[in-house]
């Protein structure tokens, strides 16, 4: 990166210093810039402007007015009014950077500030972020999804490295796509983790997550050296008499879970019967076993 593409050191604002605007904004301050204004309508927000970014919260107005960068990090929902209320207020918006963090909007969301004369910028950081202290060192060596006019993208390369990530630009039309990628593989797992805890739990296990830490640790580092082909288990093996004991047994314990887990192991069967990893022999057993067929 050339040095002229290095963004100037800014006068950085925060609406919405929640995990991630504290976290990002904390970032931004470590490569330079200067946190000015942050607004938080929680207290745990308010406190963490305050811990983390060294400032004591103010209204929206006092944040975009003192800002040159103003990072956006309220919750998906918020976006579209929070920007358009902007806009309606009549802030001065001319020639300054406004960055929001969402994974599934785009730059359109930002129309309306950008017609003010707003610098538009969607820098999403692909981490997940809980309010605790390790929040920030998590951002080291982690991709942002980054979308931005053809002239900006040095500055938004600029600032992602910045914080310590890496760029990967994501076309404006993909952004839900790219997010709801990341929120099944992140969220979803999540719930499935939880999941499987209760149930063995149910069943005496004290600790399941020291039985399950190894198992899905090698799983995941399966899947993402080999892709598919990483699959273990009874669906790829065909072992659609196993399949349905899971099926039967789920049924009775957690009938919520049963719908899942037949769900994804229709998937699962899909996904491997096309990568040659199960014979359609064995993907019609499974298909008898899971209630219903697999393809359409």
């Amino acid at each position: 990166m050339d040095a002229g593409d290095r963004p100037a050191r800014l006068a950085v604002g925060v609406l919405g210093a929640g995990k991630v605007g504290s976290a990002l904004g904390a970032a931004l301050a470590q490569a330079g810039h200067r946190v000015v204004a942050a607004s938080g309508v929680s207290d745990s927000s308010q406190r963490w402007a305050a811990d983390r970014l060294g400032v004591q919260p103010v209204r929206p107005e006092e944040v975009v007015a003192t800002a040159e960068l103003i990072l956006l990090t309220v919750p998906d929902d918020a976006l579209p009014d929070l920007v358009t209320g902007l806009a309606a207020t009549g802030a001065d918006l001319q020639g300054k950077l406004l960055v929001h963090t969402s994974g599934a909007y785009g730059l359109s969301v930002l129309d309306a500030a950008a017609r003010a004369g707003a610098v538009p910028l969607a820098l999403h950081p692909v981490m997940t972020f809980t309010g605790r202290d390790d929040d920030l060192s998590r951002i080291t060596g982690i991709s942002f999804g980054v979308t931005a006019p053809d002239p900006l993208r040095p500055i938004a390369e600029a600032l992602v490295i910045e914080m310590g990530g890496e760029p990967v630009w994501i076309a404006d039309s993909d952004r839900a796509l790219y997010h709801a990628a990341l929120a099944g593989a992140a969220n979803h797992m999540v719930t499935l983790i939880a999941e499987s805890s209760d149930l063995l739990h149910r069943i005496g296990v004290e600790e399941p997550g020291r039985m399950l830490g190894p198992l899905l640790g090698a799983a995941l580092d399966n899947v993402l050296r080999l892709g598919i082909s990483g699959l273990t288990g009874p669906v790829v093996r065909g072992d659609a008499g196993t399949v349905r004991k899971h099926v039967d047994a789920l049924i009775l314990a957690a009938p919520e879970a049963a719908d899942a887990y037949i769900a994804l192991a229709r998937l699962t069967a899909d996904r491997a019967l096309a990568a040659g990893l199960l014979k359609p022999e064995e993907a019609e057993r499974l298909l008898d076993a899971l209630g219903g067929n697999i393809w359409t």
